[in-house]
């Protein structure tokens, strides 16, 4: 595992075994990501997305509390993977960190609540699976337009397709003026309490 710019977001580099049947890996362990993370990803849902080649879906969030947090990976063809602080007050508030997911390295990102995903599909029929630590709920949920020029992300497609919700999203601006995001202190104070129970009940 290997911490990302962005605290609290992390990349994970399974090791793929092969011989002549083909390959196997680890592509989730919950000992492990608790080690390293300091609490354990309480799964709550598991999502699914196929997209066409320049496909840009996000920049999504939920609302700290609860907040959701995402274990991401491609298991076919390949995405540039998104992460970006939305949490008002962090000292990375605004910045963000890719990785390229794809069915080759099977590596995997995860990230803690508060912050916001999205990615770029590099291939038709990029299939990305995510595992949540909440069920998706509309009240919470946010987004930040993803071609924010306060972002600038630097996608790699010329000509990005997004949905008509994520075209209508508010600029990164316009979504803390209008108290969308979370603050850094809430995330941080439900990080606490998550890592001070999973620690209290081993």
């Amino acid at each position: 595992m290997r911490p990302l710019k962005i605290m609290g977001a992390w990349e994970i580099a399974p090791r793929q075994h092969t011989d002549a049947r083909g390959l196997f890996l680890e592509w989730y362990r919950s000992d492990r990501l608790a080690e390293e993370v300091g609490r354990p990803l309480r799964l709550a849902q598991a999502n699914m997305s196929v997209s066409g080649q320049g496909v840009v879906r996000g920049i999504h969030v939920a609302h700290v509390p609860p907040g959701q947090a995402k274990y991401v990976t491609c298991v076919r063809g390949a995405v540039f993977d998104v992460t970006v602080d939305l949490r008002v007050g962090s000292p990375t508030y605004g910045r963000w960190d890719g990785v390229r997911l794809d069915d080759v390295g099977r590596k995997a990102v995860y990230l803690s609540e508060g912050l916001g995903h999205g990615f770029c599909a590099l291939t038709d029929n990029a299939t990305v699976c995510y595992l949540t630590s909440e069920t998706y709920d509309p009240a919470v949920e946010q987004c930040v337009h993803a071609l924010d020029s306060e972002l600038a992300v630097d996608w790699p497609v010329d000509a990005p397709t997004l949905s008509p919700r994520d075209e209508a999203a508010p600029s990164l601006a316009e979504a803390r003026e209008s108290g969308l995001l979370s603050d850094y202190a809430a995330c941080r104070a439900l990080d606490t309490a998550l890592g001070t129970a999973w620690r209290a009940a081993q």
